[in-house]
């Protein structure tokens, strides 16, 4: 078995996004040795990709500041299990590594909630976030006609993104009432930004039609998607597409933090004023301790920075905001929680389970999420439950009841050294 790298530092970030980086950024500028992992090729998350990293001059001159603090950045490294107190195990290009800190800071960020309906398996059904990270990343879809469909500020973002890249947008269809939209509007007008950048995605949209109160019912096509069919005012309506963009919220990434032994509540990573979890030296910011937006998970990272870094007084200067941009938050999930309606798309020979060909109707004769791990293997594929799990959540009332390494598919390599432990000498200083 080959050596693993080792770095060893004060205080390690897991997750390269808003959150993270701001973390890193604080805690560094505090004096703390800094390292920051993240899964992705370049830093920025999900939010800030290299596109967006390389273009926005705010962006490019984040991760230059964190460069001259001395942060390490260590892209396409993914944390996968946890091999003794204060180090975690890590696979990357160059093979496995052990990452050891003295404390621990979480901004894992979140990922899209995907609904099942008849044809949501077809190539081109795609996450919204997702199709835009593929379009970010060079998928052209200039001339390409599209539909955007579920729930949130995401979909009217992505569309204005989509569009700008020369796509022909169909429609966005949005399941929220016209009644939560006009409820969401009046938070709105308490959160001035936010409604500069509401009226500036509403001029980028001009001329796409926005459907309210509608949703997908089936996709069709042969080869790939081709068209769909879509409940509006009661009736049922086919558009013709070639991209099929659904988004209904999203989840938070809280596998790590279960992991660690972090304590949730309501499916969030529960934390106190500081950020700290229940867990002593480990600190959580971003969309895992609430879905909150680009804004809340900054300021939750300088807060979670400065308190690693024993900076708390400085760090209760940004609590009002947190308060402020928090309350937004709550009402935005009000705003668009899910319809029980979307529950009925679902039939019994649609597959819930991707990674394990699992079909509604084999998950409808068991009882938990354990039971249907057992008798059908759902959730134990490469997402290992990501997608799964949640749909069964809300189709079913079901939770995962466990966590276990790796957090991600691995090498053999990687998982010998799981097995075997970690070389780090725990007397070494951080």
């Amino acid at each position: 078995m080959t050596s693993a790298a080792k770095t060893e530092v004060d205080t390690l970030v897991v997750g390269g996004g808003p959150a993270g980086m701001w973390a890193a950024l604080s805690a560094a500028e505090c004096g703390m040795r800094v390292a920051v992992a993240d899964d992705n090729p370049e830093m920025g998350g999900q939010v800030w990709r290299a596109e967006l990293a390389k273009t926005a001059p705010e962006v490019a001159g984040l991760i230059q500041k964190l460069r001259e603090a001395g942060v390490q950045l260590l892209a396409g490294t993914q944390v996968v299990d946890q091999v003794a107190p204060g180090v975690l195990l890590a696979e990357g290009d160059g093979g496995a590594s052990y990452l050891g800190f003295g404390k621990l800071i979480l901004a894992t960020g979140a990922r899209e909630q995907f609904l099942p309906f008849p044809g949501w398996t077809l190539p081109r059904v795609i996450g919204a976030g997702g199709l835009q990270a593929l379009v970010k990343s060079g998928l052209p879809v200039r001339g390409k006609r599209l539909v955007l469909a579920g729930t949130g500020p995401l979909l009217l973002a992505v569309a204005a993104y989509l569009r700008a890249h020369g796509a022909e947008i169909a429609m966005i269809c949005e399941q929220a009432s016209r009644s939560a939209l006009a409820s969401f509007g009046a938070a709105l007008l308490r959160q001035p930004e936010k409604l500069l950048q509401a009226l500036s995605l509403r001029k980028a949209l001009t001329g796409i039609p926005l459907a309210l109160n509608c949703w997908v019912v089936a996709a069709h096509g042969t080869v790939a998607v081709e068209g769909i069919d879509i409940w509006h005012e009661g009736k049922v309506k086919r558009i013709a597409c070639e991209y099929l963009a659904c988004g209904f919220h999203l989840v938070p990434n809280t596998e790590l933090a279960t992991l660690l032994g972090c304590r949730l509540v309501n499916g969030y990573v529960e934390v106190d004023e500081f950020q700290r979890t229940s867990r002593p030296g480990i600190f959580c910011a971003g969309e895992p301790t609430g879905i909150g937006g680009l804004e809340l998970s900054v300021v939750e990272g300088k807060v979670a920075g400065l308190a690693a870094a024993g900076r708390e007084k400085a760090a209760r200067k940004f609590f009002r905001r947190r308060r402020m941009l928090g309350a937004f938050a709550r009402a935005m999930d009000r705003t668009f929680a899910l319809r029980p309606e979307l529950k009925n798309l679902v039939e019994a020979e649609t597959i819930v389970c991707r990674c394990e060909d699992v079909s509604y109707a084999q998950l409808e004769r068991e009882v938990s999420w354990r039971m249907a791990k057992l008798m059908t293997r759902c959730g134990m594929g490469p997402c290992q439950g990501r997608i799964c799990g949640p749909v069964t959540k809300f189709l079913l009332g079901w939770s995962p009841d466990s966590v276990r390494p790796p957090l991600f598919p691995v090498t053999v390599g990687t998982l010998a050294h799981s097995f075997s432990g970690c070389n780090v000498d725990d007397n070494q200083e951080r």
